[in-house]
């Protein structure tokens, strides 16, 4: 059984489009007395809604929007057609609380389906799920997803590296799925228990946390896998599911029969050409309990318009490249941690773990500290020489000046959980990678 409609072409993907966006629109209006409201401030019904084209017309929906209706924000639906709820773990204020009826529960689980396959799992897989359960959408999406694929599901959840060492190897788990921190950890605990000729992994799935190159190929190289897969959701859009990228790894083909994603320019709120970036917006089109009408994900990507060789009919967008709100300014200068990042990850000699710290001086100006690990078959060196050539590519590609420090590998702290990057003793504030 295939869960990816390979019969689907661009007429029948922009027919199921229209119908879902005009069916959400109107669901949306008559179900929801906050869409309600704001189609009626925009001076919309739900039949001015005609074309593709018209989704410029609708208003924006934020997460602002998810915090200020709590505790059930946008429900659609009466309380006894909800079968679940979710939360997101918002930084600041209320969760962000989306509901879910049995279709939307099965909707997701056919999606996330979509994503097993796309990775060329079978039924003889065993995958160990090593996300968080409970209020997340991560664990119990990637369980109903692989249960529904027809794999085994091993659920652990964030257990200690010990216990997930001793599954993999008893369990004979061939798929492990995690945060890309944790990924490192237990690629680092298996190189040091001498493990790997005991494990099955082939594959693994990443989500909730954006990663370097350098990140990916150690934990490849550690574990010998033969692809490393990108997974995309948000609990907004049921959760993790909504994408994945195929064996070529050009880009993460999304479920356009269920979502229409716009990439905009996030000060002028237009699109942006194919190929360029700018931020992910995402209208649902078949979600019951809490639909979505171009809801700003502040996830920074780019849409490419080529078909890929894999042959699934689905358009791709790229890898989540920052978030329009973890960027930091420093000395008026717009920064990503995903730009230092990706200098990082080309300097040889420098490990996949780091950290930014911003500090202010006496005289009041901002000073970067750029905390970074040696990679772990690096012989010691002259730290000096490779902390002023790290400087030296920082200054070159972003244009600012900082003071880098080399540390030994493993001394940053391993998580399995999401890494934070960013620590702003500004204003005693940090970001999440």
């Amino acid at each position: 059984m295939s869960f990816i409609p390979y019969d689907l072409n661009d007429d029948k993907l922009k027919k199921i489009q229209i119908e879902g966006l005009k069916w959400t629109v109107d669901h949306a209006y008559n179900n929801s007395l906050f869409y309600k409201n704001k189609l009626d401030d925009a001076g919309l019904r739900p039949e001015d809604i005609r074309s593709l084209k018209d989704i410029e017309h609708l208003p924006f929906t934020d997460k602002d929007d998810l915090q200020q209706e709590y505790p059930f924000p946008l429900r659609a639906v009466p309380f006894e057609d909800i079968v679940r709820i979710h939360a997101s773990s918002g930084t600041t204020g209320k969760r962000k609380v989306m509901c879910y009826t049995q279709k939307d529960i099965d909707v997701w689980a056919d999606i996330f389906a979509r994503c097993y396959e796309l990775a060329g799992l079978t039924r003889k897989d065993r995958v160990q799920i090593a996300v968080g359960y409970g209020l997340w959408t991560a664990g119990v999406g990637f369980q109903a997803g692989c249960e529904r694929f027809g794999a085994m599901a091993v659920p652990l959840g964030p257990a200690n590296a010990e216990m997930h060492c001793e599954m993999m190897v008893d369990m004979g788990t061939t798929v492990f799925c995690s945060t890309a921190s944790m990924a490192l950890l237990m690629a680092e605990e298996i190189h040091k228990h001498n493990l790997l000729s005991s494990i099955k992994v082939n594959k693994i799935i990443l989500g909730a946390e954006r990663h370097s190159i350098a990140m990916r190929a150690r934990i490849k190289e550690l574990m010998g896998v033969d692809h490393i897969f990108d997974i995309y959701g948000l609990t907004e859009l049921y959760g993790p599911g909504t994408g994945l990228d195929c064996s070529h790894h050009n880009g993460i083909h999304y479920w356009a029969d269920h979502f229409i994603f716009e990439v905009l320019d996030p000060k002028t709120l237009k699109p942006v050409p194919y190929g360029q970036q700018g931020e992910l917006v995402v209208t649902t089109l078949s979600k019951e309990g809490s639909p979505l009408i171009r809801y700003r994900t502040h996830d920074v990507t780019r849409l490419f318009d080529q078909k890929c060789s894999c042959g699934v009919p689905f358009p791709m967008h790229d890898r989540i490249l920052g978030r329009t709100d973890d960027m930091f300014i420093y000395r008026a200068v717009n920064i990503y941690p995903s730009q230092i990042d990706h200098v990082l990850s080309r300097i040889n000699g420098i490990g996949s773990e780091f950290q930014i710290h911003l500090k202010q001086r006496e005289s009041g100006r901002d000073m970067m500290i750029i905390k970074v690990e040696l990679g772990s078959d690096v012989v010691k060196e002259d730290n000096i020489n490779l902390a002023e050539r790290v400087a030296t590519e920082i200054r070159r590609k972003i244009l600012v000046r900082c003071r880098v420090e080399i540390l030994d590998h493993g001394d940053l702290p391993r998580t399995q959980r999401k890494s934070q990057r960013v620590f702003d003793h500004r204003n005693n504030s940090t970001t999440e990678a």
